[in-house]
């Protein structure tokens, strides 16, 4: 699938996709644990908005959202919609 739910127990890097093609798109739920404060990282495959990298929700359990679409095998363009309702 393309859907993915992960809840950060540390500060953790998004690593370039593989086996990706274009125009393939999804969403990852990206949840805080009951610590909070952890941090994500991308690689240079991750395009954002205006080249602005986003920073996570950081209270206990806060919920994002990062969704994606491939402009190629080796761009993923995403945007970060942040602090949903657990």
């Amino acid at each position: 699938g393309n859907t993915f739910v992960v809840t950060l127990a540390g500060n953790r890097t998004l690593k370039a996709p593989a086996n990706c093609t274009a125009g393939q798109s999804g969403t990852i739920h990206v949840i805080q644990d009951g610590s909070g404060s952890r941090t994500l990282a991308y690689n240079t495959a991750w395009q954002f908005v205006s080249a602005a990298v986003p920073t996570l929700s950081t209270g206990a359990s806060d919920v994002d959202i990062l969704c994606y679409v491939a402009r190629s095998a080796s761009t993923i363009d995403a945007v970060l919609l942040k602090n949903f309702d657990r």
